[in-house]
């Protein structure tokens, strides 16, 4: 009796092992789906606006201050903080959370 209990056992272990890598597979795919596909979209999203930075376009940095860019040299873009024209910080692409182009401001007044 014990022997007929042990090789049922195995055979059942056999379908449910295939079936436990089948769900992990399954979680894989939608943990994918759902956190690591959308946050590389954004990542891109946020390179390309950081590579489009040029002179004189509005930046805010991820410390919150606002500036105009007055050089982009590689992956340094250099500053220009408040109303104090020297005031002039090198600093990395990576600092810059948002942007707002220079043209879309003067489309803006003309109106």
């Amino acid at each position: 009796m014990l022997t007929m209990f042990l090789t049922s056992g195995s055979q059942a272990t056999g379908g449910s092992m295939i079936m436990t890598v089948v769900m992990i597979a399954a979680w894989i795919g939608v943990l994918y789906l759902i956190m690591i596909r959308p946050q590389k979209k954004q990542q891109k999203e946020m390179d390309a606006l950081r590579d489009s930075v040029k002179p004189g376009d509005n930046i805010m940095t991820t410390g919150g201050f606002y500036g105009v860019v007055l050089d982009v040299v590689d992956d340094t873009v250099i500053v220009e903080f408040g109303n104090n024209k020297n005031c002039r910080i090198p600093m990395h692409k990576n600092a810059i959370a948002e942007v707002e182009k220079e043209e879309a401001e003067e489309k803006n007044e003309g109106k």
